[in-house]
């Protein structure tokens, strides 16, 4: 944090230079937008099914009466006492935005490998309304590189973020994209991991805009300060 004190003509000088920089990044995010849009896409030949609070549905299902999907996906293990408290983070800045993206025909949902009826709970607790599905049963969490099992680690054959990964955990956090077309063929066309999901976070967004940042620096893990909204003390 700088706690240089200046006029308010010296400021300004300053902070017109710093917006020449915002408007870089502001242009190059709106090139890598546009190309992210240009990607190939990849058809989806396996057949899934979920665990909804409407019975059991399909990929193509999820999209309702939209071509395009958002899947986040939420670190949740079957055995886990609760869902993960960076997701938790992450779900409650985009829970109320299924209305606005469905106006762009785009259907959000969440999804887990947890049980229905734990991601209920859960959801019920926080508070939260979006739709919140369970992929239990299912190879999709692991065909799209979030979940992995012993045996991933054991053969080596662990992907995250599209690097071999070794780290023996085994729920990880992501966002995948999907289109479908009028025949109804599915296919998958982004997806982000690690970092790459920060911008999906908007109380990050507005904690860069402050004098001391994300103001991590001293925890040995970033988000070390992370609670469920529901345990912070004050």
């Amino acid at each position: 944090m700088n706690n240089h004190t200046v006029s308010r003509e010296i400021w300004l000088k300053a902070r017109l230079e710093l917006l020449d920089q915002e408007k870089e990044l502001t242009r190059l995010r709106d090139r890598i937008s546009a190309s992210r849009r240009k990607l190939p896409r990849v058809k989806i030949k396996q057949d899934y099914a979920f665990h909804t609070n409407q019975g059991e549905k399909s990929l193509p299902d999820l999209f309702g009466s939209k071509s395009q999907l958002i899947i986040y996906h939420f670190m949740y293990g079957n055995d886990w006492e609760e869902g993960c408290k960076s997701c938790s983070f992450w779900a409650d800045n985009f829970e109320g935005i299924d209305v606005h993206l469905a106006n762009r025909d785009v259907s959000f949902i969440a999804m887990s490998r947890a049980e229905l009826k734990t991601l209920n709970a859960f959801k019920k607790r926080m508070g939260w309304s979006f739709e919140w599905v369970s992929s239990l049963g299912s190879d999709f969490n692991r065909d799209f590189d979030v979940s992995f099992d012993a045996e991933d680690f054991e053969n080596e054959t662990a992907t995250y973020n599209y690097r071999p990964f070794t780290y023996p955990m085994n729920e990880h956090a992501g966002v995948s994209v999907f289109q479908k077309d009028p025949d109804g063929s599915v296919y998958h066309t982004y997806s982000a991991y690690s970092r790459g999901l920060d911008i999906l976070n908007g109380a990050y967004n507005y904690l860069d805009l402050v004098p001391k940042g994300r103001d991590e620096a001293q925890f040995e893990y970033g988000m070390e300060w992370l609670r469920h909204h529901d345990k912070y003390s004050g």
